[in-house]
């Protein structure tokens, strides 16, 4: 299996000091699995491109296995990038990884300009899976899916994508994404994962894992779906991102493993889905708290500028200690400022969208007009779209009195018939069409849990 990184920089043969390779040489290195050699293909004053070359014994890693059945000697271990490569990662370049480099050490603190390649890396057959865990850490990513034979188009794709990535990141912050996310993509780790797993991921996430949108399916998949330790490491990453482990609680699926995901993640992933149709370039999350749909957002290539807006300052700091980790040019298309959507504010005008999720029922319902004139009216997105519980589906939830409210700072729930009135009158009153859609399983008698309204604005 084949893993290259070029750098740009000028020398670009400064990438050797940094790898603490030499560029003149080809060094071997013998591993538990086989053997692992680093080579320089190109080493100029412009470009540089460092490849590691990992080759691995399919006799001596099945002779290692439990068990002695064929797929342990008839498999893609040798060929696919995987936790074999991780491995070789961190065994071949563990000082790159520390960030420290005597000979250059202001070119290991900063950035500089690198470009990844993994010719075959197992992706789910997804290869948007790629975007969502390399994208939200500053990679321009490709992933174009192999096929299965190229010889015979109709056969399809196969399961692995051609991996490239490209962006201005520290050296040792990108030798942390591959060495994490190479087996997350994976899905199958060739050794015994144990609570040392824990700590290893934590200290090589540092700095990123804690903020990431696919921080849950990160955490599972890297410990091998084990539910006691998946659960340690987010009550862990919950301290470091100064949240409740509580609220990461249900990132750990119960048994049985097929149980649906919680309803905010098929909350965000349904507004997400919602925002793709359109792919505006520009967005305003009104109400964004500590920034989720945010960073979702921030891992999308057609969202070119965002504006997260909220009234409290306690989630606004919060989202700035999330951001704030982010790479540079990551971060510059973000924008965070504190106002009330009970009044009018330009800052807020002339956005492609603005997303109102899970927030107005938050709103005391003698001031809702108050945000419907500052919203539909004054910021007049060309797209909104609004999510709120419906009540509805209260009745399903067991242990919820008859006419409770989910949250105790609701200030109302409206029914499937209250949501649609309300909508119906606002996109009328305002300019916009408007269309209901349900979010999470739909019940036949009561409907779904959420219910979204997606408001577009007529032409003048």
């Amino acid at each position: 299996m084949l893993l290259t990184l070029t750098t740009t920089h000028q020398p670009a043969t400064d990438l050797g000091f940094l790898l603490h390779k030499h560029p003149d040489r080809v060094q071997s290195f013998d591993l538990p699995v086989g053997s692992a050699r680093v080579a320089y293909p190109e080493a100029g004053f412009d470009r540089c491109t460092a490849a590691l070359l990992l080759e691995v014994d399919p006799i001596g890693l099945a002779r290692g296995a439990r068990g002695s059945t064929l797929g342990e000697y008839v498999n893609d271990r040798p060929y696919a990038a995987s936790s074999l490569l991780a491995v070789a990662l961190g065994r071949v370049f563990n000082t790159a990884m520390t960030g420290r480099c005597d000979a250059r050490p202001e070119l290991a603190a900063g950035p500089m300009p690198l470009e990844i390649r993994v010719p075959a890396l197992p992706c789910d057959g997804d290869p948007a899976l790629a975007h969502r865990l390399f994208g939200p850490l500053g990679w321009r990513v490709e992933a174009e899916p192999v096929p299965l034979d190229p010889e015979f188009a109709g056969w399809g794709s196969s399961r692995y994508v051609d991996l490239r990535l490209a962006g201005a990141l520290r050296l040792a912050d990108a030798l942390h994404h591959l060495y994490v996310l190479l087996p997350v993509l994976d899905g199958d780790k060739h050794y015994w994962v144990g609570t040392d797993e824990v700590d290893k991921l934590l200290r090589v996430g540092a700095g990123w894992l804690a903020t990431h949108p696919e921080r849950d399916l990160i955490t599972r998949r890297y410990l091998a779906h084990q539910s006691g330790l998946t659960r340690s490491a987010l009550a862990r990453l919950a301290d470091a991102d100064d949240l409740p482990a509580d609220r990461l609680d249900d990132a750990v699926p119960a048994e049985p493993a097929d149980r649906p995901p919680p309803l905010r993640e098929q909350r965000l992933a349904t507004v997400l889905g919602v925002l793709r149709e359109a792919s505006p370039a520009r967005v305003v999350d009104l109400g964004c708290g500590a920034g989720t749909l945010l960073s979702a957002l921030l891992a999308e290539p057609w969202c070119r500028e965002l504006l997260g807006v909220d009234v409290s300052d306690r989630a606004l700091r919060q989202a700035e200690r999330r951001f704030g980790r982010l790479p540079e040019p990551v971060r510059d298309r973000l924008r965070l400022i504190q106002s009330s959507l009970t009044y009018t504010d330009e800052r807020l005008a002339g956005y492609d969208a603005a997303v109102l999720m899970e927030v107005i029922e938050h709103v005391d319902l003698p001031r809702l007009p108050s945000v419907e004139r500052a919203v539909f009216g004054s910021a007049r997105p060309a797209m909104l779209v609004v999510t709120t519980p419906n009540a509805d589906y209260n009745s399903r939830y067991e242990g919820l009195p008859p006419g409770a409210l989910r949250h105790a700072d609701h200030r109302f729930e409206w029914s499937r018939a209250e949501f649609a009135e309300w909508a119906g009158r606002v996109a009328a009153e305002h300019g916009y069409r408007v269309e209901l859609r349900p979010v999470g399983p739909d019940d036949p008698e009561v409907g779904p849990p959420t219910q979204l309204a997606l408001f577009a604005r007529e032409a003048s």
